[in-house]
């Protein structure tokens, strides 16, 4: 063995009922999706066929008690993104697809969600709580609307929020080929 290095420690493979104890402590925790709390388990769980009907019956059983939704984790997911860290629904669309849920769910959460929401007040706002300030040169106004693109919003509200700031206009030149790349929606 190499000096500083440990043995890595074996974990013991967990029967259904240990694997349910496992699963409602990983819940406590945090939320999950039932796709990362599956392969959350998968790591503890039998292999082969007993470990996943052990893991098949232990989301059945965390489902009926009301411990494991999907839609309740995107809901509280999407809410807690668009009030706390003021993204874009793009950003959260991205981040819940990641998250193994399905697109039917996620584009009736996020429609929902942010239905109703002026983008370019949540970008405003987005912008005021990070403390990005109005851009003085070419980089920064390049950074700002990396920054904005990385939040989930598009490029059409970018634009207008940088006009609005009066950023000159050789700034904005090199950044309109990404308004023509990049549909209004913002997927890629």
């Amino acid at each position: 063995m190499a000096a500083g290095s440990k043995a890595r420690k074996v974990k013991a493979r967990l029967s259904e009922g240990q694997l349910y104890e496992y699963a409602v402590k990983a819940l406590g925790r945090h939320m999950r999706t039932e796709v990362e709390l599956r392969r959350l388990m998968q790591q503890r769980a039998e292999f082969g066929e007993p470990g996943e009907a052990a893991i098949d019956a232990v989301v059945k059983r965390l489902k009926e008690y009301g411990f494991l939704n999907d839609a309740v984790y995107a809901e509280t997911y999407a809410r807690l993104r668009q009030q706390n860290d003021k993204l874009g629904a793009r950003r959260v669309r991205n981040d819940l697809a990641q998250k193994g849920l399905k697109a039917a769910l996620i584009e009736e959460t996020v429609d929902a969600r942010y239905g109703d929401t002026n983008e370019e007040t949540l970008a405003r706002e987005h912008l005021s709580r990070k403390r990005i300030p109005k851009p003085e040169s070419p980089k920064d106004t390049a950074r700002v609307v990396r920054r904005l693109v990385g939040a989930g919003f598009s490029i059409g509200v970018i634009m207008r929020i940088l006009r609005q700031w009066d950023v000159p206009e050789e700034s904005l030149a090199a950044l309109e080929n990404l308004e023509e790349e990049v549909p209004e929606g913002g997927e890629e």
